[in-house]
């Protein structure tokens, strides 16, 4: 029978090891589309209605590689700014569609507008596919709702389960139901560069190095570009299997020697796993300030607190340092993002979900989950055994700068100011009804 499809790219936005395409390989016509919905990308708690101009550039740049890689095939990319259920309602009437493919998101406005959709047309093939874990939902050893509520656990009940091999990328693909121009291809940038092609190359080219053989050693440097795999930003979006990843990783263990640091690699794929299925969990709870377990913390929001650490103008030089190579590459080391979050929850007292959406704004690698469940764990309401995690900010720059070469190289010095010249006084708190991606 002659089908129609939708093929709705979101957090998948490549062509390896994605699930998507088998669901669409037996159509007539094939419609690819990715939506850029306004009110994802509105950080109306900030004041402001943009990404950041590094995170807007490089997911322009992923998109641009996906609509060139399906040329290659005879499709093509259709860009979209607009609500989510609207694209999707006018697309479903105005190309006859009859089934709508894409992926398992965990994004409250992507899963809402997929169980509006199968609302409003009953006779749509809905079909989400898990494109985004190292394992699906059907591996793991518990239902979803009995997830562990800190990282061990999970990790010792999944680290030992199978990971399926990465499918390849499709050789073929039905024509699209109508042509249109080629996106407007972006100018290439220094460092991290979106798409497929450029996350490809990255991996390869470090696990084709010594790095992997010491990055339990190295993974906490504050700003040194081999230090760690850098892959998250390219995971963010999608343009990079973590099933990729892994089987790569097994090969580079296969020609070097497997060691506690290549393990280290798939323990921290394994902490990202653990908060995609976190989200999946907790749905709207990922964005309550008291987290899913209703623990209070004891912040409020300040204006002038709020600024200064974003400016990079805090008491603390190596914060200050942090924020300001956030503002100007979109890039921030792991170290650096607890002791950053750390810092404006405990030393500012400010409420953790500013940090958290201000990140989102910022962040190369973005990932709902991962950002949102991490400031949640370093706030103390989220899946933190210990439900305090306070950096001592003078140590931690003894121990990661001790001779201040991060501090110098973003003027972490310049322009402190003292929390005497803060606003004493807490601003309202965040609205009751929960915001938030």
């Amino acid at each position: 029978m002659s089908q129609s499809s939708l093929l709705w790219f979101s957090n998948n936005l490549r062509l390896d090891d994605n699930a998507v395409f088998k669901a669409v390989e037996d159509d007539s016509k094939l419609h690819c589309i990715y939506i850029q919905d306004p009110k994802t990308e509105h950080f109306f708690h900030l004041g402001e209605k943009q990404l950041g101009t590094h995170r807007a550039r490089f997911l322009e740049q992923t998109i641009t590689t996906l609509d060139q890689q399906l040329s290659t095939l005879g499709q093509c990319l259709h860009s979209i700014e607009g609500d989510y259920l609207e694209s999707l309602t006018q697309l479903v009437q105005q190309h006859s569609i009859d089934k709508i493919v894409t992926s398992r998101h965990t994004g409250i406005y992507e899963q809402q507008a997929i169980k509006e959709i199968a609302s409003r047309f009953p006779h749509l093939q809905i079909v989400v596919i898990e494109t985004a874990t190292l394992f699906s939902e059907a591996q793991l050893p518990f239902a979803i709702t009995d997830i562990d509520k800190s990282f061990t656990p999970f990790r010792k009940r999944v680290e030992e389960l199978a990971i399926d091999l990465p499918i390849s990328a499709p050789s073929l693909l039905p024509p699209p139901i109508y042509h249109k121009d080629r996106i407007t291809p972006v100018e290439p940038s220094e460092g991290f560069h979106g798409g497929e092609v450029a996350a490809l190359a990255h991996l390869e080219s470090y696990l084709s190095s010594d790095a992997p053989l010491s990055y339990k050693e190295t993974r906490n440097a504050l700003d040194d570009w081999p230090s760690s795999t850098k892959l998250s930003p390219w995971l963010a979006t999608g343009a990079l299997s973590c099933r990729r990843v892994i089987a790569r990783l097994r090969e580079y263990e296969s020609q070097n020697g497997a060691n506690e640091s290549t393990y280290w690699i798939k323990f921290e794929l394994l902490w990202r796993e653990y908060f995609q299925w976190y989200a999946h969990r907790w749905g709207k709870r990922l964005y309550a300030f008291k987290g899913p377990h209703n623990r209070n913390p004891l912040t409020s929001y300040y204006t002038q607190r709020f600024r200064s650490w974003r400016e990079g103008h805090t008491p603390y030089p190596i914060i200050n340092a942090a924020m300001k190579q956030l503002k100007a590459t979109g890039y921030m080391s792991n170290r650096a993002r607890q002791l950053v979050a750390s810092c404006l929850v405990h030393e500012l007292a400010i409420d953790w979900r500013y940090g958290a959406e201000y990140f989102e704004q910022q962040l190369l690698d973005f990932d709902i989950a991962s950002n949102w469940g991490n400031w949640q764990y370093l706030a103390g309401v989220g899946a933190d055994p210990r439900g305090h995690r306070q950096f001592n900010l003078e140590k931690q720059t003894e121990i990661y700068d001790p001779e201040h070469l991060f501090i110098e190289t973003w003027q972490g010095n310049k322009d402190c100011q003292s929390t005497d010249q803060f606003d004493y006084y807490g601003d309202p708190i965040w609205p009751t009804q929960e915001g938030g991606r």
